[in-house]
């Protein structure tokens, strides 16, 4: 049954504050300085991919739909959180409403989620087009990869609703100040008035079987992926495809290894300094990082953008052939 009195709490706590980064002013300038620079060159590097497969018609394949796809959600994924991050470095208060907060909760792991399901995709296509040569033209066409990048967006936007609806019903009755520079569950639940180990317990088990099911499937894909390179003939080839897996694994390494470190383990065990630090990892470093490791590498990639420059630099409006 539920307790009468938990939305009287809730309504007592209208607005939370966002602690942020503490330091002096001088830092926290150069860090506003820092931080935006990285967001606008992630957007700048992630509206390049999108462009160029946009106007190339020869990157309009299952795996560059899929990182144009990925890209568009990089942008969104970054501007949930550093905006605002961005915003209390220049203010006084650091205040977020109650909804806002929760807002950016729902939207920020949506997008998490989301980037999860889209790398095991992009893990899938590079392992039928590698290890199943013969049936990826017939496997992976347009029309399926459309369909596994509406599913990744739908299913990621539904998996948290329940954390997200059951966190927002826990009682805050003050304090209201977030160790932390976005609303994330950990030091929300925290903030509660009562201890709600079910919750915690329900958000980890949440944390750890989308982290883990997409890790080992990634994981997974890579493994085939390699054992197949392995029997490749060509030394010259072998080397171009593990230079490219290893640029992979890196990020999914620090990706996943900031998250594993934040949500998989008990939130009370985590240092705030720990998940500030882990936080930007996955927040804001791999979204700066993917366009270099998944695009800037390609042969293919590297060719449509100059062509792209080529277009901006001299006004052409035609889409990019030869």
């Amino acid at each position: 049954m539920k307790n009468p009195g938990r939305n009287n709490h809730s309504d007592s706590v209208s607005e939370f504050i966002l602690l942020g980064f503490p330091c002096t002013w001088k830092i926290q300038i150069l860090l506003f300085s820092l931080f935006f620079v990285i967001y606008v060159l992630t957007l700048i590097g992630n509206l390049c991919i999108i462009c160029a497969v946009w106007w190339d018609h020869h990157l309009h394949t299952p795996m560059y739909i899929l990182l144009a796809s990925f890209s568009f959600l990089e942008i969104w994924y970054v501007t949930s959180t550093i905006p605002n991050m961005l915003a209390n470095f220049l203010s006084e208060t650091n205040t977020i409403s109650f909804s806002g907060c929760f807002l950016q909760f729902y939207f920020f792991f949506s997008m998490g989620c989301t980037e999860t399901l889209f790398l095991s995709a992009m893990a899938f296509d590079r392992y039928l087009a590698i290890c199943r040569p013969l049936h990826y033209p017939t496997v992976m066409t347009v029309q399926c990869c459309m369909r596994i990048g509406a599913c990744c967006w739908a299913c990621g936007f539904s998996y948290f609703l329940l954390p997200v609806y059951l966190i927002s019903q826990l009682p805050f009755c003050g304090p209201n100040t977030i160790d932390h520079f976005l609303c994330d569950p950990g030091p929300l639940i925290k903030l509660s008035c009562v201890p709600e180990p079910t919750i915690e317990i329900t958000c980890s088990i949440f944390n750890s079987v989308i982290i883990f099911s997409t890790f080992l499937f990634i994981t997974g894909s890579y493994t085939q992926v390699i054992r197949a390179v392995l029997r490749v003939p060509s030394a010259e080839g072998r080397r171009k495809a593990f230079s490219t897996c290893g640029s992979h694994l890196v990020v999914l390494s620090l990706f996943y290894g900031s998250i594993i470190v934040m949500y998989v383990s008990p939130t009370a065990d985590n240092l705030s300094g720990i998940q500030k630090i882990m936080t930007l990892f996955y927040s804001m470093l791999t979204p700066f990082f993917n366009p270099l490791i998944y695009s800037l590498r390609n042969k293919e990639m590297k060719e449509a953008l100059r062509k792209l420059l080529r277009i901006m630099r001299f006004g052409q409006r035609q889409p990019l052939k030869n």
